[in-house]
């Protein structure tokens, strides 16, 4: 695929540079069904101003060749402020539970939505289409209906983006993402953001809200909740029962669940 329609560049240049890179220095492609091959995953995340975080991900952990590449890739596409490899020997391609390792420039790149501003590192989920994520959170705010006085639960909030984004329109908000990494991401852009009244917990949603949890922090006068694919523990959906917050917003990304 020379183009991809769907991202904007720098993207296209980036996969193509370093597509070209491994033909030029005969470095091989990962096969999926007999699981073998060096080049395995390209991860590309851009922002508006056209700056990217990038995760080239290697099958073995061969240093030699790696640093060797990297250095070539450092060197042919500047635009990467943010450039990470990983090494995945595993059968899946899940590499959140995997060391990144930051070869060259910024830990995180930057972006907005509207009046929040996130670092994003190369662990956190983030909404991939920016514009589109601005037009889903305004409709969250809508719904909401949030008058200031209001305690907020969002749970899976992962890097904080709905929480922070709807934070100046409540007393209080409380984020719970299983994602450590996130966690750390979301105080970090809580505090670029000047906002002190988000409280963030890291942790699997169905082991911290629990009775406890509740008392602590008072019962939701709103709960925003945006899971995986796979939908809510099945223990979450009894909480959110017995919570019986007066209003509740669920941003899916599979409806069957």
């Amino acid at each position: 695929i020379k183009k991809c329609w769907l991202q904007e560049d720098p993207g296209n240049i980036i996969r193509n540079t370093v597509r070209q890179l491994a033909l030029d220095n005969g470095i091989s492609f990962h096969d999926v069904k007999e699981h073998v091959g060096m080049m395995r995953q390209l991860m590309i995340r851009t922002n508006r101003e056209g700056k990217a975080l990038v995760i080239v991900t290697f099958h073995v952990d061969e240093q030699e060749v790696i640093q060797a590449f990297m250095q070539q890739v450092k060197a042919a596409l500047p635009q990467i402020i943010s450039l990470y490899y990983c090494i995945n020997p595993k059968v899946n391609d899940f590499i959140r539970d995997l060391p990144m390792y930051l070869y060259h420039g910024e830990p995180q790149i930057e972006e907005h939505l509207r009046h929040v501003r996130f670092k994003i590192g190369p662990k956190s989920f983030f909404q991939t289409n920016t514009t589109q994520a601005e037009r889903l959170y305004d409709i969250i705010v809508d719904f909401a209906n949030l008058q200031g006085t209001e305690n907020v639960y969002d749970l899976y909030t992962g890097i904080g983006s709905i929480a922070l984004y709807i934070a100046q329109n409540a007393r209080q908000v409380v984020g719970i993402e299983e994602i450590e990494a996130a966690i750390d991401d979301a105080k970090v852009n809580a505090e670029l953001n000047d906002i002190h009244n988000c409280v963030f917990y890291a942790g699997d949603v169905k082991n911290i809200l629990t009775d406890d949890f509740a008392r602590l922090h008072g019962k939701p006068d709103l709960l925003i909740t945006d899971p995986p694919r796979a939908g809510m523990h099945a223990s979450v959906v009894n909480m959110l029962l017995k919570l019986a917050a007066p209003r509740m917003v669920y941003v899916s990304c599979n409806p069957a669940t």
